[in-house]
């Protein structure tokens, strides 16, 4: 078998198809998790805009919860916040307090 040339080897981090996102559970890597206070939440929806990852879950114009497999806990949602309903909070803690 011939070895390979470097010209022969697929450049890494590859995406040879377009809207494949879905398809990778980016979520595992998380330190920090968003938690939403319901009671404080004026459904503004910049959380939803700001999100990189489109993980906060809009139905009929409130937001409805977080897609936590998605979310890489980045913390722009608790930044953007007008009322400061969402704060971040280490996953270990989460874990701790009999979170998912």
């Amino acid at each position: 078998m011939k070895e390979k040339g470097w010209k022969e080897i697929p450049i890494g981090g590859l995406i040879l198809k377009a809207g494949n996102a879905e398809e990778y559970k980016t979520g595992d890597w998380r330190t920090f998790r968003p938690v939403r206070d319901e009671e404080k939440c004026t459904n503004c929806l910049i959380c939803w805009i700001y999100c990189p990852d489109s993980s906060i879950i809009v139905e009929d114009g409130k937001v409805k919860g977080i897609r936590y497999d998605y979310c890489k806990g980045c913390g722009i949602c608790a930044t953007e916040c007008p009322v400061e309903a969402i704060k971040m909070v280490e996953e270990s803690e989460f874990r701790k307090k009999g979170g998912e």
